[in-house]
């Protein structure tokens, strides 16, 4: 597809702890996101977010993932304009004030870690759990089901990173702009519609 890279290049990149950009639907949220796996979540990769995307740093996750960690919706009615599914959010018992790169990436780091238990986490905080639909793209369209998948695909646990791309003046970047980010910041860009077909055409 022109512009774009393919959805095994951007496996192999989760696999191997970069972030890779995904874009959704035009007639949709319009909007790339920032995306890596938790278990790669370093304080660089937080930092390159924050600092470049400006975007909220957001964790999308499986329904596994949150039952585990024991994390309730933030609000019983979704009135949201997609039902993005916000958890409560979250700091780790170790951090200070939680909002630094290190220690949002300390907390990330810590939700995909053995035997992490509910109590190992203060409510609320600055990391912001997604719970993402059970069949993933094909159930909803969304960047937080685009990163579970993808950490399904990579064969990582099912939690990971994702930020939105801003403009230098706020606003969203669009897809022309989007293709001379991923340029610049050698990232590779992919399409949720993208990764929908390569799941279909896996599946048969």
């Amino acid at each position: 597809m022109e512009n774009f890279n393919t959805i095994k290049e951007a496996i192999n990149d989760i696999r191997n702890g970069k972030i890779i950009i995904v874009t959704d639907d035009p007639d949709r949220e319009n909007e790339g996101d920032l995306i890596c796996a938790a278990e790669f979540a370093t304080p660089k990769n937080v930092n390159f977010m924050a600092s470049y995307a400006k975007g909220l740093i957001c964790m999308p996750m499986s329904a596994a993932m949150t039952e585990k960690l024991g994390l309730a919706q933030m609000v019983k009615n979704n009135t949201d304009n997609h039902t993005t599914a916000f958890t409560v959010s979250i700091d780790h018992v170790d951090t200070t004030t939680g909002i630094s790169a290190h220690e949002r990436s300390y907390t990330a780091i810590k939700c995909v870690e053995e035997g992490v238990n509910p109590e190992d986490f203060r409510r609320p905080g600055h990391m912001f759990p997604l719970e993402a639909k059970a069949g993933g793209v094909f159930e909803r369209e969304g960047h937080t089901e685009a990163t579970v998948d993808f950490l399904r695909l990579a064969g990582l646990k099912e939690a990971g990173l994702c930020c939105e791309i801003m403009r230098e003046d706020g606003t969203m970047m669009r897809k022309s702009e989007l293709i001379q980010f991923a340029k610049h910041h050698n990232l590779t860009f992919v399409t949720v519609k993208q990764l929908k077909e390569y799941m279909n055409d896996t599946r048969k």
